[in-house]
């Protein structure tokens, strides 16, 4: 017997009527501008209506890549205003034209790309530089019908303006191809990072080159250059023996990022102890201290603040044993666990300071907190400690040791996600799962794609080869082989 719809649904009724509270109640009656940013992301608006503030048509060949960090909202849009040609470049999203100023985005070299200003409403002319798109008379639906759709599973996946041209072709390889195309990538990029280790340490050693290699890595991507110029000027006091507190003492001042005063708390006895040290030290390298505006500190949690990361680092430069003891884990019999032997090796147990503070300043924590994980070794391992390794074994002419270097590689498991990654799998993968990658190889792999193809075209994949690339091959190409390491020609 069929089942009719009741005549009134008393619980969309209710769905209803919260939806429209929590509109009210996030916003304070007005449009919440997160929904403004999911409305541009899927587009719902009367695509083929849209005009600037001033009249001009406006077209969106892409809405952009929505940015969950510091700068404007989206990134990397195409957009055609008037008669003029398509251009790439930023999206800012207001609920007033007068945001720009508010947000201080007149100000902020961030915002220096951005092509097109949207708003909710406007009154008056824009104020941006850039063109201003006022959304209300050109959404698609009623915005209470919007801001229920806000909640909807439609509305957390991700639009197929965001897929590449590349995403058809990948997704008709079998699983084995995929793979071994993201393995033929991975090795691509392993030795690409390699090789910029050879052409440093034919410069200043390989010792010197692995310094700088993973003070980079501990910067992150906001901090990888003052990471570095610190590893580059390490050899200026290198050479005795010197405790980690000395290095900490040192770091801490060449990179600027010592507090003025110690005071009279808890903290300042281990700050004051660092200026005694910072305070003979000083006079010798004035002319290169840092200023400290050359740090970025937003978007990053406090476990990864580069004084952290810093005052781990400076553990390392002290121990005498390090590189004796990373040449042991690699060259010694092959352990079931490299991972774990690797954290045991980079981990630091005994630093009073930092293993209970975030900042200089910061409260005590409860309990002790490392000074690095697993998810950081493994980035670790895979970007700077292996391709260094392998590097020195094939200038050494030690196969056995390149191909160990490989075999770490190319098992080693998946490391850490990331906001590259994420947009990686939804543009060229159809939304894959991380899941889907259980080897930090083929997570490389799809960074190295990234590199190659994605950089190089914009949102449209515009003249992008990649797709037609993966064509070809799928149809008659040769199979990638089973080892990095015997395609020289890549």
């Amino acid at each position: 017997m069929p089942v009719s719809a009741p005549e009134s649904n008393f619980y969309a009724e209710w769905r209803c009527r919260e939806g429209r509270a929590n509109l009210l109640r996030d916003s304070g009656g007005r449009v919440p501008e997160r929904l403004l940013q999911i409305v541009w992301y899927h587009q719902r608006l009367l695509r083929d209506q849209l005009s600037t503030l001033d009249g001009r048509p406006i077209r969106i060949l892409h809405p952009g890549f929505w940015n969950h960090e510091a700068g404007p909202d989206f990134r990397g849009a195409v957009v055609q205003i008037g008669g003029e040609p398509a251009r790439s470049g930023d999206v800012e999203i207001d609920l007033r034209p007068e945001g720009w100023r508010d947000h201080g985005h007149d100000r902020n070299p961030n915002f220096e790309n951005v092509i097109l200003h949207v708003v909710w409403e406007a009154e008056t002319d824009s104020i941006a530089p850039a063109p201003a798109l006022a959304l209300k008379p050109f959404l698609d639906s009623p915005i209470e019908e919007l801001a229920l759709w806000l909640g909807s599973e439609s509305a957390q996946n991700y639009p197929a303006p965001i897929k590449g041209q590349c995403s058809a072709p990948l997704g008709e390889l079998s699983e084995e191809k995929l793979d071994g195309l993201l393995r033929q990538a991975a090795f691509v990029r392993l030795r690409r990072k390699a090789n910029e280790f050879q052409a440093r340490a034919r410069e200043a050693g390989w010792e010197q080159a692995l310094w700088e290699g993973l003070f980079r890595a501990l910067g992150y991507k906001n901090n990888v250059w003052p990471m570095q110029r610190l590893a580059e000027l390490l050899p200026r006091v290198a050479g005795e023996k010197r405790s980690a507190h000395f290095w900490q003492a040192w770091l801490f001042g060449m990179g600027g990022l010592l507090p003025t005063q110690p005071e009279e708390s808890d903290s300042d006895e281990y700050l004051r102890g660092i200026w005694e040290i910072w305070w003979r030290e000083r006079d010798a390298s004035s002319d290169l201290i840092f200023p400290r505006s050359l740090w970025r500190f937003n978007g990053l949690r406090p476990a990864n603040f580069p004084q952290r990361r810093l005052a781990l680092a400076a553990h390392w430069v002290a121990d005498k044993k390090f590189f004796p003891r990373l040449e042991k884990w690699f060259t010694g019999s092959i352990s079931v666990a490299p991972l774990s032997d690797l954290l045991a090796l980079l981990q630091v147990d005994n630093d009073e300071f930092w293993c209970r503070h975030w900042s200089f300043r910061s409260a005590g924590l409860p309990g002790t907190q490392p000074l690095i994980g697993v998810a950081r070794v493994s980035d670790l391992a895979v970007n700077v400690i292996l391709p260094w390794l392998w590097m020195r074994a094939v200038v050494g002419k030690n196969e056995l040791l390149q191909r160990r270097a490989e075999k770490f590689f190319f098992e080693w498991p998946a490391a850490e996600d990331n906001s590259v990654l994420r947009l990686a799998r939804q543009r060229l993968l159809a939304g894959a799962s991380p899941r889907r990658f259980k080897t930090a190889a083929a997570q490389q792999g799809l960074l190295q794609i990234v590199r190659d193809f994605c950089n190089h075209s914009n949102a449209i994949c515009a003249e992008c080869q990649f797709p037609d690339l993966v064509r070809s091959w799928n149809l008659g190409g040769v199979e990638p082989k089973a080892s990095g390491s015997v395609t020289p020609g890549l």
